[in-house]
């Protein structure tokens, strides 16, 4: 038992004499598979839905239920839009949240813009887009399922953090001074 336990005790003496290159290397790897893992996850098992929506109907996405509230015109400081409210319906029928998005017409310009609505749920996001509006008062909506999108930027903070690791291991300063070397003549005894 003793034996066992001076080994994992030289093992942790080992381990954390590691070179903090050796950590950053090992951590940026790991964020390297958690972006992979996010845009598998979303190219693989993403949805997507085109439909054209009235007030009060719904619309199911990849297990989540999404029911239009209605547009509301708005007035910004140099735009006119109408906002679309959508409410994130749960199982047991209520609201579990709400998504906005919203048509701009600039007039200045007179350019119109589309403002998406997204939802973060857990890894993954609910994206919706609006459309043109018919004249019976629907509105075109374009939703998304993105599933682990989110690992993707995560994955990419991983990596910077190991790359800032990598860069903090003193061995690659720029003017550093190394550890000085006992001569290999003072290492061997005269005889």
């Amino acid at each position: 038992i003793a034996a066992i336990a001076s080994a994992k005790a030289a093992m942790l003496r080992r381990f954390a004499g590691l070179p903090r290159s050796v950590f950053g290397t090992a951590l940026a790897h790991l964020g390297l598979g958690l972006t992979l893992l996010g845009i598998v996850g979303t190219l693989c098992f993403g949805s997507e839905k085109i439909l054209t929506m009235r007030p009060g109907e719904t619309v199911e996405l990849s297990g989540h239920t999404l029911r239009f509230e209605g547009l509301f015109p708005q007035k910004g400081p140099n735009f006119t839009e109408d906002r679309a409210r959508f409410l994130l319906i749960g199982a047991d029928g209520n609201a579990k949240g709400e998504i906005s998005s919203a048509k701009r017409f600039f007039q200045a310009r007179q350019t119109a813009t589309t403002e998406s609505g997204i939802s973060t749920l857990g890894l993954s996001q609910l994206y919706l887009s609006l459309g043109d509006e018919g004249n019976d008062g629907s509105v075109v909506v374009r939703l998304w399922w993105k599933p682990l999108v989110t690992l993707i930027w995560g994955g990419a903070l991983v990596m910077m953090a190991g790359a800032a690791m990598s860069l903090a291991d003193r061995r690659l300063r720029v003017g550093a001074p190394a550890r000085r070397r006992k001569p290999a003549a003072a290492l061997t005894s005269p005889t």
